[in-house]
């Protein structure tokens, strides 16, 4: 005889945050490599850095 399946309840909290999510970002970062993800965060970091630099330029 097997063991009953693991029956976990939905938590209303998350539940009412997921509606207001969209996941089709979170399934494209999904479809990269590891590495591929690194490389874009990179980027990203690369350009708030110039931003801020930018932004710091421009208060002088």
């Amino acid at each position: 005889m097997g063991q009953a399946p693991i029956v976990i309840e939905p938590d209303p909290v998350i539940e009412a945050y997921k509606k207001d999510i969209d996941r089709t970002m979170l399934r494209e970062n999904l479809k990269l490599t590891p590495e591929e993800r690194l490389r874009k965060l990179t980027s990203a970091v690369r350009g708030l850095v110039e931003l801020r630099q930018a932004f710091q330029r421009s208060r002088t």
